[in-house]
């Protein structure tokens, strides 16, 4: 049976599913922590100019960030953001997602509840 992303949707963060899906679920650390493994889509971000010219996904970065706890367990998130190669060109492109709140380590919801609540 599959479990629709409208379930998902109620755990995760909004509009994760767009861009990545889970790969890996675990427990950790005697039980205390979940943690789940998402993986950007290969969707690379074009515009005009990169018309006509063969585009790879090349390489990974992992960014792991603290969410709400799930079933009272610290739950960490990470996300192997996808860096693509443009045909005949240095540089590296990748999708702009907002995934942290500025300057922590926290998913954007959770670090404005914690904000809200005076934590």
């Amino acid at each position: 049976m599959q479990i629709p992303n409208e379930v998902f949707d109620l755990i995760f963060p909004k509009g994760i599913f767009e861009w990545f899906e889970i790969k890996q679920g675990k427990r950790l650390q005697d039980d205390t922590v979940t943690a789940i493994t998402f993986e950007e889509k290969d969707l690379p971000p074009l515009t005009k100019e990169m018309e006509g010219k063969k585009i790879l996904a090349r390489k990974f970065h992992e960014i792991t960030i603290t969410d709400f706890p799930i079933r009272g367990r610290r739950t960490l998130l990470t996300f192997r953001r996808r860096y693509w190669k443009i045909e005949g060109e240095e540089k590296y492109l990748k999708r702009d997602i907002k995934l942290v709140f500025p300057g922590t380590q926290l998913e954007l919801e959770f670090a404005n509840f914690l904000k809200e609540n005076g934590r």
